[in-house]
């Protein structure tokens, strides 16, 4: 289509010259634009010479462009022409008919052809009349000069002169007339070339179509049979492809087979690991309760002896005791002939003591009485004290009918002394001592509806002093009954 278009496009560009021939231009037209133009389309994409400017000069021609040109030139006749293709250029801003008419170049005309680096931007010059150019490049132009200069023509009819100066009128009108005629014939065998031109132009567009055609139908048939190309390409690699699958489906299915074979030859090998593991396990149970069994054997056997040897040791024993007893008889006897002597000499020594003992307790509890008349010691008559040295056995708390009760045991009857100190009533047992550490731990009885609040029993010489705390003072009476002192503190309500 590309080729269709210049061929009508250069026609239509040569019927506006209406007195030019398009006969030798035809013929170039199809040898030597049209394919080469083709090929032209196929080029790389460069930077292109863009032309900005077509100015003429008299007659030189100059064309300004962005970079060096690279061109090709060739000539027309009938009427005179120069054409210059300069390849890989675009116009810029220039129009596409410049009119000179200066006496030497009619006009100037610019046409662009193909696309992007196939582009070629083409300069026709008119000339009046046939003349040699020199083209030189100067820089970024192209300079058209006219060999010898080249000024204003006059167009004249043939067999005619130009008058001379002091002819007549006659003369003149009659040159006049015969320039009009030349003139009026000179534009009818113009537009007779026209017409032929047209006709020319006319065949040579039709042909040019049928050659478009032509190319149009074998490049149809070049990219139906390339797209069967392609379309034999696209099915071979489906094929391809197809079998890369297969292989690869194979392939995958081998490896899975292999990696299931290596599976099962691991989980056999690891089951025969696991048997031989088990009755390695089962072997040494056997083992172990052979040695189990070796080991009670050995076990009852020296327990057996040990039970012997036990047996002998008791016997042994048994004789040594029955040895010793009687040894321990003898001197128990022997013993006991001393002890009750030693009795004997210590009855006598405490009768002396207690006799001593009684005197000073009477002596004692007359003061007593003279210093607290009101408090009596006891609730009759003063129990018999030894002299010996008591011991105490036990201090208790009762809580009883309308009284909360003290009571202290010893091992036979005490001297006791009893005072109130504050909120505290002191209790002190005479030549006492305590027989066990748990008898000195207090007695909390604060959590008792009571007014004492703890007893404290401690040893304090020779003496045994009991301290009881009272929530608040209360009346309380103290008495000995045989080896227990009790007393009693009497409730108020809460």
């Amino acid at each position: 289509m590309e080729a269709r278009w210049c061929v009508i496009a250069s026609t239509l560009f040569c019927q506006r010259e209406g007195v030019w021939s398009m006969k030798p231009f035809a013929a170039w037209l199809l040898g030597v634009v049209l394919v080469p133009f083709v090929a032209l389309a196929q080029a790389p994409a460069t930077n292109l010479n863009t032309i900005t400017a077509v100015q003429v000069n008299g007659g030189t021609v100059t064309i300004s462009g962005s970079q060096k040109a690279n061109f090709t030139t060739f000539t027309m006749t009938d009427p005179p022409r120069l054409v210059i293709d300069i390849s890989e250029a675009v116009f810029s801003d220039v129009p596409e008919e410049i009119q000179v008419g200066n006496g030497t170049v009619t006009a100037i005309r610019t046409a662009s052809y193909g696309s992007e680096a196939s582009s070629i931007a083409r300069v026709l010059i008119g000339y009046e009349r046939e003349a040699e150019a020199d083209i030189q490049a100067n820089g970024n132009q192209l300079v058209v000069r006219v060999a010898g200069g080249g000024g204003p023509a006059v167009a004249q009819a043939p067999g005619t002169e130009q008058p001379q100066a002091g002819s007549s009128a006659a003369d003149a009108a009659a040159a006049a007339a015969a320039e009009r005629q030349a003139q009026e014939k000179a534009a009818a065998d113009a537009a007779a070339a026209a017409r032929a031109e047209r006709e020319a132009q006319d065949k040579a567009a039709a042909d040019a179509a049928a050659a478009a055609k032509r190319d149009a139908e074998a490049d149809a048939k070049r990219q139906e049979e390339a797209r069967a190309a392609v379309q034999r390409q696209q099915e071979e690699q489906a094929r391809a492809e197809a079998d890369r699958k297969r292989q690869e489906e194979a392939s995958r299915a081998s490896a899975q087979a292999a990696a299931d074979e290596k599976r099962r030859q691991e989980e056999s090998a690891k089951a025969s690991a696991q048997a031989a593991a088990e009755e390695k396990r089962r072997q040494e149970e056997v083992a172990q309760s052979a040695a189990d069994e070796r080991r009670a054997q050995q076990q009852a056997a020296a327990e057996e002896q040990d039970r012997r040897k036990a047996a002998a040791r008791a016997e042994a024993e048994q004789r040594k005791a029955a040895q010793q007893s009687a040894a321990e008889e003898r001197r128990a006897a022997a013993q006991a002939a001393a002890e009750e002597r030693r009795a004997q000499q210590e009855a006598a020594a405490e009768e002396r003591r207690q006799r001593q003992a009684e005197a000073r307790a009477s002596r004692e509890s007359r003061q007593k009485q003279a210093v607290e008349p009101s408090r009596p010691s006891s609730s009759g008559s003063e129990a018999s004290v030894s002299s010996r040295r008591k011991t105490l056995t036990l201090v208790g708390f009762q809580q009883q009918s309308g009284a909360s009760r003290v009571f202290i045991r010893t091992n036979e009857p005490v001297s006791y002394s009893v005072s109130e100190r504050g909120r505290s009533v002191v209790l002190e047992l005479e030549n006492t001592r305590v027989d066990a550490s748990n008898n000195t731990l207090p007695l909390d009885t604060s959590y008792f509806a009571t007014p004492v609040l703890r007893v404290d029993p401690s040893a304090s010489g020779r003496d045994v002093r009991i301290t009881i705390q009272l929530r608040q003072s209360a009346p309380f009476q103290a008495r000995q009954e045989g080896n227990v002192i009790s007393l009693d503190f009497q409730r108020t309500g809460r």
